[in-house]
C-alpha cells in the first residue's frame, strides 16, 4: 500500500473569501484552486486546506480528514479493502472535476474520512 500520509484538511466556514484572506495573510498559504465562490483550496507546500461554505461554522467545523494516495487506482483498491473489512463507504469512489478521485467513510466516532488521489498532491513527497 502506498499511503502518503495525512496532508488534506477541509473546514466548513461561513465566508470562504474571508477565510481565504485569513489563511493567506496570516500563514502565507497560496490559493491553488478556486472553482467557485463557495470553495477555496489553499496550500503551503505538501499540504492542502479546503474551505467550504456552510451556514453553520465554528466549533465542530471540521468537514473531513483527507488521506492522500499516490495512484488514482489506489482509491478503488482501498475502497474494496475497506468494504472487505466491513467498513461502509458513505460515498462511493468517484472522479472530481479537478482530475482527482476519492471516496468517503466514517471513523468509529463518525468523523468523515476521505481517501483521495489528487494529481498535484499525490506526486509530492514530504522530506
Amino acid at each position: 500500500m502506498a499511503l502518503l500520509g495525512m496532508r488534506h484538511l477541509a473546514l466548513r466556514v461561513r465566508d470562504p473569501q474571508a477565510s481565504k484572506r485569513f489563511y493567506s495573510d496570516c500563514f502565507g498559504m497560496k490559493v491553488v484552486w478556486e472553482p467557485d465562490p463557495d470553495n477555496v483550496y489553499l496550500s503551503s507546500g505538501p499540504d492542502n486546506l479546503a474551505l467550504h461554505r456552510a451556514e453553520v461554522a465554528g466549533p465542530g467545523a471540521l468537514d473531513h480528514l483527507g488521506f492522500i494516495v499516490d495512484e488514482k487506482e489506489e482509491v478503488d483498491r482501498l475502497a474494496e479493502r475497506f468494504r472487505q473489512r466491513g467498513i461502509a463507504l458513505t460515498d462511493q469512489p468517484r472522479d472530481h472535476r479537478d482530475g482527482s478521485r476519492s471516496f468517503y467513510c466514517l471513523d468509529p466516532d463518525g468523523l468523515r474520512i476521505q481517501v483521495l488521489y489528487e494529481p498535484t498532491l499525490s506526486q509530492q513527497s514530504i522530506t
